[in-house]
């Protein structure tokens, strides 16, 4: 059977709760999502009030302060903020992919060749130990041990090589501390879990992420081995294919959506994982005429309408005022731009209560920057 690009679309949006918001829990949501990329602390916030009814921000302070919730680093080799049984089984699976990059000749133009890997690696057990540590501490201690290289080179070097998470108070609510590190197992008073097969991580993204290719899969995950993982899934899996004849795979027993269901405006928070966690990502970018990835790098935000990325915002904050600038990606209709319009003026009362609101729509195309 053969999906349309709105099917995928559609199904997309119902799976990531952003057709309609959910009654889920914080750690629901971030259970079900498998996570929600965080190495900035307003996108998850801004991810989860998209999901959830009356979504509190609360919860995710509450969360990281009873370690209900964890900030860690997993798929993509980025921040992500989970529950602690998805922090232990997921983190076995990317450590070894984690491990290999700061001894490659590009990792921070080659600060750690040369170097034992093990070598550098027992120095950070010994540096970190079972209590959280800042940044700036693992830092001198990394410049007392090794005087000729650099210092934020060899403390990232221990970030990859150890499995590590952010403890608070960086991620809660509108709070950007620099990061404090602590030892995974110490934290959350549990071992890692090694067994946790893969072939259960992939089947839980398709029942977020799916329909989706092997590549999708991989750009998702960046772990080895998918097509290995789906023939161990067997019958719990089926098979379509998309427009262009590749072939998807979906959880046996889940449906697809109706294509012609309607889709309301979403602002989404930067580095969202609705348009993170595919190889081919038209089914929310649309067609080629979308910004790349990198524009999204520096707090530029995705405005889906119908169900697409239709325009990018950002928000800047000054003298009382939350100024929601949008750059529309193509013409508007006046109800859509009243829609959203209506989404940004909600999201601004969400992140800035105490600022006075501005939306702004510009012309097609124009700077967002002021």
């Amino acid at each position: 059977m053969q999906l349309s690009n709105r099917v995928l679309n559609r199904t997309l949006l119902a799976r990531q709760h952003l057709l309609e918001r959910s009654a889920l829990t914080t750690p629901q949501m971030c259970d079900h999502l498998i996570g929600l990329q965080a190495q900035d602390v307003p996108p998850p916030f801004v991810g989860l009030w998209s999901r959830i009814a009356g979504f509190d921000p609360a919860t995710v302070s509450t969360g990281l302060e009873d370690r209900s919730l964890v900030r860690i680093t997993l798929m993509r080799g980025t921040i992500h903020l989970v529950t602690p049984p998805d922090a232990l089984r997921i983190a076995p699976h990317i450590q070894p992919e984690l491990e290999k990059t700061p001894f490659r000749k590009g990792f921070n133009y080659g600060a750690m060749v040369g170097l034992d890997p093990d070598e550098v690696r027992a120095h950070g057990e010994a540096t970190l130990g079972d209590e959280p540590m800042a940044t700036a501490t693992m830092r001198a201690e990394a410049a007392r041990i090794y005087p000729d290289r650099d210092a934020g080179a060899v403390v990232q070097t221990w970030l990859y090589q150890l499995p590590v998470l952010q403890t608070p108070p960086r991620g809660r609510w509108r709070d950007n501390s620099r990061p404090v590190w602590s030892r995974v197992e110490p934290w959350l008073g549990a071992p890692l879990d090694p067994n946790y097969p893969v072939a259960e991580l992939i089947l839980r993204y398709l029942r977020a992420f799916g329909p989706a290719s092997t590549m999708d899969m991989q750009a998702w995950s960046r772990l080895p081995a998918m097509k290995q993982a789906v023939a161990d899934l067997g019958d719990r899996v089926r098979t379509y294919t998309d427009e262009r004849g590749r072939t998807l795979y979906d959880a046996a027993d889940l449906d697809l959506a109706d294509p012609d269901l309607p889709a309301p405006v979403r602002l989404l928070g930067w580095y969202d994982n609705a348009l993170l966690s595919h190889q081919d990502r038209t089914r929310i970018l649309g067609d080629d005429s979308a910004p790349p990835l990198r524009a999204f790098a520096s707090w530029v935000s995705p405005v889906l309408i119908d169900g697409f990325l239709a325009g990018i915002y950002k928000i800047f904050v000054k003298s009382g005022t939350a100024r929601l600038r949008i750059s529309p990606l193509r013409p508007w209709t006046k109800t859509e731009a009243a829609q959203v319009e209506s989404e940004a003026a909600a999201l601004l009362a969400f992140l800035e209560p105490e600022s006075a609101p501005a939306v702004e729509i510009l012309a097609p195309g124009a700077d967002v920057r002021p």
